[in-house]
C-alpha cells in the first residue's frame, strides 16, 4: 500500500467486519505480530467484528529505516491507516507508545474515533521518560542506545524523535475528547509508572473514563488474565460507542 511518495510503504492486515473498526496502535519499536494485537485480531474474527493491525514505518514488515522515523511520522502513518483503509468510525487501541499516538490521532480526527483503549499508555515520555544526562546525549549525540528488556538488541532512540515528541505533548492541557476511554495499566510497570494513567484519565473531557489498575500487572500487560481484561475494555468501548449513536 502506497499512498503518498513522501513515506514509506506499510504493511497492515484488516479484518471486515462489523463496525467500528478496531485499529490497533503498537508500542515503540514493536510490530503489528504482538500477542495483544493477535488476541484482539482472533476475537475480532470469531465476533465478526471489523479489525486492523499494521506496522509504522521502519517496523516489521513495512518499508522504511528505523532511525529514520519520529513519532510525527508514525502518528502520520496511523492517520493515512484511517484515511485510506478504514474511512468509517474507529476505535483505537494503543499500546505504550501507541497510546500517545491514539492521543494525537484522535485530535486529529475527532468525527471518526469514537472511543479509546490505552494499554500501559506512555503519552509525553520524552519528557518524562528520559535522564536529564540521557537527554543530553541525544543532543550531543544525536541518538543513544539503551539495553531492551524485550529484545537482545539495544533500544536505539533518536534525537529527531525526541525532538518530535516534545512538540506533540499532549497531557500539558485538556485532552478535548468526549468518548468512551478505558486506561489499563500496570502497578509494577517499570516503564510507565502507574500515576502516569490517573493523571491522563483526569485530563479528558469526557466523563465516560475508567482506569483499571492491575495490581501485579508488567509493562506489556499480555497475559492470560490481562489479555481478558483488554477485551472487557474494548467490548466496553464498544458497547458505549454503540449506545450513543442508536
Amino acid at each position: 500500500m502506497r499512498m503518498t511518495e513522501e513515506r514509506p510503504k506499510l504493511a497492515y492486515r484488516h479484518t471486515l467486519g462489523k463496525g467500528p473498526t478496531i485499529v490497533f496502535l503498537c508500542g515503540y519499536a514493536s510490530d503489528m505480530n504482538g500477542t495483544k494485537a493477535l488476541a484482539l485480531e482472533e476475537w475480532a474474527k470469531a465476533n465478526k467484528r471489523a479489525f486492523l493491525r499494521f506496522d509504522y514505518a521502519g517496523c516489521g514488515a513495512s518499508e522504511g529505516t528505523f532511525e529514520e522515523q519520529t513519532l510525527a511520522g508514525w502518528r502520520d502513518d496511523a492517520l493515512r491507516i484511517l484515511d485510506e483503509v478504514v474511512p468509517g468510525p474507529v476505535v483505537l487501541v494503543g499500546s505504550s507508545m501507541g497510546g500517545w499516538i491514539m492521543l494525537l490521532v484522535a485530535r486529529a480526527r475527532p468525527e471518526q474515533v469514537l472511543g479509546l483503549v490505552g494499554i500501559a499508555a506512555a503519552p509525553d515520555f520524552t519528557d518524562w521518560g528520559f535522564s536529564h544526562e540521557e537527554k543530553l546525549q541525544l543532543v550531543e549525540y544525536s541518538r543513544i542506545e539503551q539495553p531492551s528488556d524485550y529484545s537482545d538488541q539495544p533500544t536505539i532512540t533518536t534525537h529527531a524523535f525526541w525532538e518530535a515528541g516534545e512538540s506533540n505533548r499532549v497531557m500539558d492541557r485538556p485532552i478535548d475528547f468526549h468518548g468512551p476511554v478505558r486506561l489499563l495499566q500496570g502497578q509494577q510497570d517499570p516503564e510507565v509508572p502507574w500515576e502516569r494513567a490517573t493523571a491522563l484519565a483526569a485530563l479528558f473531557r469526557s466523563d465516560a473514563v475508567q482506569t483499571w489498575l492491575v495490581k501485579d500487572g508488567d509493562h506489556r500487560l499480555s497475559r492470560e488474565d490481562d489479555i481478558a481484561l483488554i477485551l472487557r475494555a474494548v467490548q466496553d468501548v464498544l458497547a458505549l460507542c454503540s449506545s450513543s449513536s442508536s
